[in-house]
């Protein structure tokens, strides 16, 4: 078993650092989960539950019968 030498050794982290990642390279650190823009919706018109991103909560099927 080889010791490292003295310029080659790895920095010392103390125990109560908030952060366990901080001394990875930035490609290495995980990576924070995307925030979708989905949401979940109940049709006024039908009661179907569905996840959408448009402003309006009907479904489509409820929309196409406002619009006929």
């Amino acid at each position: 078993m080889t010791q490292p030498r003295e310029d080659q050794k790895s920095p010392v982290q103390c125990a109560c650092v908030k952060d366990p990642f901080a001394l990875l390279p930035p490609e290495m650190r995980p990576r924070e989960g995307k925030k979708s823009s989905l949401r979940q919706v109940t049709c006024p018109g039908c009661g179907l539950t569905f996840w959408t991103n448009r402003e309006t909560d009907y479904c489509m099927e409820c929309e196409k019968r406002m619009t006929k």
